[in-house]
């Protein structure tokens, strides 16, 4: 019961942190049931499983509310669905102790990624006008990033959107919508290669169902907390937890421990209090710089 609990904290924070920004519920999830010790493809698997229901949720209310392009949708979801369930057939017939590793490398990379993206990176300036993306530019973003997605437990948002968003012209909340939307195809997709590769009986459907249940839980607080913190402060928050949680990992799999893991443990915890502070201040600068805002958008 005390896991299940657990779990369901795990799936709530996740999609508080998802909700808010548009992007890391499989990153959050699947790096903290690693550091629980749950082998990697069914992590990966338990978190798919869990993001179909949550994806649902958070493409209808994208579509309703209009944060959609429809052509970047259609044309993301078939190379993704088929990138996502390679990937899943990829990393269920891997050995589990051998592959953590790698997979806490790359959720580290990840973890990085969206630290300098919402530490360093100016805000995005809404488009005056949108340019369709072509076949060519999707095809491959879509196989990539369903790919890593299913063999990392998470990577569709943080290699997708930063992608669409470096194209002129696009408005972020439709980037967002769209990428959030599409999910839902990927996570449908992975969940089948997992299925197919694992079996009904190496999922636990127990756990499934409690970050389901947390994730369910957290999807309308995370709309209005998102209307309160400012979303860069809240990426480098879990920029911070995906790479301190993997960097556990990793550390662990090198033979380090005791003083040494401390040392290089509190290293990084001090770093990452520092680029929140960091994070703050620069917000505050830039609020009193540019005054009362009439609107804010969910990736910075």
């Amino acid at each position: 019961m005390k896991k299940l609990i657990i779990l369901a904290l795990i799936g709530l924070v996740a999609q508080l942190i998802d909700g808010s920004l548009g992007m890391a519920y499989g990153l959050t999830s699947t790096s903290l049931l690693l550091a629980f010790g749950i082998a990697p493809a069914v992590a990966s698997a338990s978190v798919h499983f869990a993001e179909v229901v949550t994806t649902a949720a958070s493409g209808a209310s994208h579509i309703r509310f209009g944060n959609v392009d429809r052509k970047i949708i259609f044309r993301l979801i078939i190379p993704g669905s088929i990138g996502a369930f390679t990937g899943a057939c990829f990393l269920s017939n891997l050995p589990g102790d051998a592959v953590k590793p790698y997979i806490s490398f790359f959720l580290l990379f990840l973890g990085f990624f969206i630290l300098y993206r919402f530490l360093f990176k100016k805000n995005t300036k809404p488009a005056d006008h949108e340019k369709a993306f072509s076949r060519k530019q999707l095809i491959p973003l879509g196989l990539v990033a369903g790919f890593l997605d299913a063999t990392g437990g998470g990577g569709w948002g943080p290699v997708a959107t930063p992608v669409l968003l470096a194209k002129n012209g696009t408005t972020t909340r439709k980037v967002i919508g769209s990428v959030d939307t599409s999910e839902f195809a990927v996570a449908v997709s992975a969940t089948l290669g997992f299925l197919i590769s694992l079996g009904w009986e190496q999922v636990n459907w127990m756990w499934v169902i409690a970050l389901m249940a947390g994730g369910l839980i957290a999807a309308p607080i995370a709309a209005w907390l998102v209307r309160i913190i400012p979303s860069h402060i809240l990426g480098v928050v879990v920029g911070g937890l995906i790479i301190v949680t993997n960097a556990r990992t990793l550390l662990q799999s090198a033979g380090i421990s005791g003083t040494a893991l401390q040392s290089v443990y509190t290293v990084l915890v001090v770093v990452w209090l520092a680029a929140i502070f960091f994070s703050i201040r620069k917000n505050k600068k830039h609020s009193f710089s540019a005054g009362p805002q009439t609107e804010s958008t969910n990736l910075h």
